[in-house]
């Protein structure tokens, strides 16, 4: 039997703010998705916010009672929104609109929202919602930077069509961009990893032909991604150099495009100078064309075309740095481990990563992978299938040990 999939959020709690804008609808979506991750969440909701989305509908994606007013008691112990603010893990507000926005940088606490706030140590979230001039007001961006400065994560808002029919800054950010910045803000509070760098690459990169083609392989960049969530949810600060993917960039985590194996290691090797830990997840290209056309090649009756190919020269091992710990991947399609352990000396990496991509669940484009852990001594430790973010978890708890003291 396969172990339970990592999830995040597991015995966090979080309490989910909602206030008075027509966004309201979306803290739906926010409370199901926070669920989803195995947090409890408690919602908290102002008497405006109740007039666009009812509390019945929270309180059943949250499977808890909603509090709608300072004057209840849902608690046995304490007032609800003292209780609530001095249990939480984090508190997020979304949508969180310019009134509410004044109030907590005034300290004012007329509502169970604001109250919960002030009576709270945890980390804030807020994913403001309103139109683009209120957002665009003085007021507004003074009351922003105060309580950015206070330490209050802001997410959005996003540019689009508002409910007023205008297009400007103002749509509350997408529920998933708002989730992740609950995860980070939660991983720098209670994170192991606090105070690291952590650098990973991702996806597969390309090598051009012509103007129209490019020579490429089939990863899919998951794996790579679901590493550097996993460090950004443990506190990491965390940088994705990732090759062309599709994948939409997690939220918090500071991202770099590139596209051919030279601007890989543009981007990696400066990077990697100043980090703990680089972990080289993406497929780089082992082989590029030997020579580019600047035309599209034609078709000539059949007579089909022969191309020769270079080999790539391995950069890892120039990546460096006076605390630099490095992981390896090794993607193959028979006696991974053994060969994954052959290139651990070439790569300066005290751990390499094997999986044979032809394993059911572990191929490219899957959510889940089977990997064996390869270490320097020789020895291999088999990990059964699980989800990718519980593998870059896996990963990350066996590159600690091998993590210079920080101070």
């Amino acid at each position: 039997m396969n172990p339970p999939a990592h999830t995040p959020l597991s015995n966090r709690r979080v309490v989910l703010g909602v206030t008075g804008s027509i966004a309201a609808y979306k803290s739906a979506y926010v409370a199901s998705e926070l669920v989803k991750l195995d947090a409890r969440v408690d919602v908290v909701m102002t008497e405006s916010a109740q007039r666009f989305v009812g509390s019945t509908t929270l309180a059943a994606l949250s499977h808890n009672p909603v509090v709608t007013s300072l004057w209840e008691q849902n608690s046995e112990s304490s007032i609800d929104h003292v209780a609530l603010g001095t249990k939480a893990n984090c508190i997020v507000i979304a949508p969180v609109t310019a009134n509410s926005l004044a109030k907590l940088a005034l300290g004012i606490t007329d509502d169970a929202v604001t109250a919960t706030v002030l009576a709270s140590s945890a980390p804030l979230v807020l994913a403001p919602a309103m139109d683009a001039d209120m957002f665009a007001s003085e007021s507004t961006q003074n009351n922003v930077a105060t309580l950015s400065e206070r330490g209050a994560v802001v997410v959005g808002p996003e540019s689009g069509r508002l409910a007023s029919g205008l297009v400007g800054e103002g749509r509350m950010s997408d529920p998933i961009d708002i989730v992740d910045a609950v995860r980070a803000a939660i991983g720098v509070r209670h994170g192991d990893m606090v105070g690291r760098r952590v650098v990973v690459t991702a996806g597969g990169t390309r090598e051009p032909i012509d103007p129209v083609r490019v020579i490429t392989n089939r990863s899919t960049g998951k794996m790579g991604y679901a590493i550097a969530e996993a460090a950004r949810d443990r506190g990491a600060q965390t940088i994705l150099i990732t090759a062309a993917t599709g994948i939409r960039p997690p939220w918090g985590v500071e991202t770099i495009n590139v596209s051919t194996v030279d601007e890989m290691r543009s981007a990696t090797l400066p990077a990697a100078a100043d980090a703990d830990v680089l972990i080289m997840a993406a497929a780089i290209s082992d082989f590029r064309p030997s020579s580019f056309t600047d035309e599209k090649i034609k078709k000539r009756s059949g007579q089909g075309i022969t191309m020769e190919f270079e080999e790539i020269e391995d950069w890892m091992p120039q990546a460096v740095g006076p605390r630099l710990v490095k992981v390896a991947f090794a993607a193959e399609t028979s006696d991974a481990a053994v060969k994954g352990a052959a290139k651990m000396a070439t790569k300066g990496a005290v751990i390499t990563v094997a999986n044979d991509v032809t394993e059911p669940g572990s191929g490219f484009g899957t959510d889940t992978n089977r990997v064996d852990i390869v270490r320097t001594d020789g020895s291999i430790e088999p990990l059964p299938l699980m989800s990718k973010y519980s593998v870059g978890n896996a990963i990350l708890d066996r590159v600690k040990p091998y993590l210079t003291d920080t101070e």
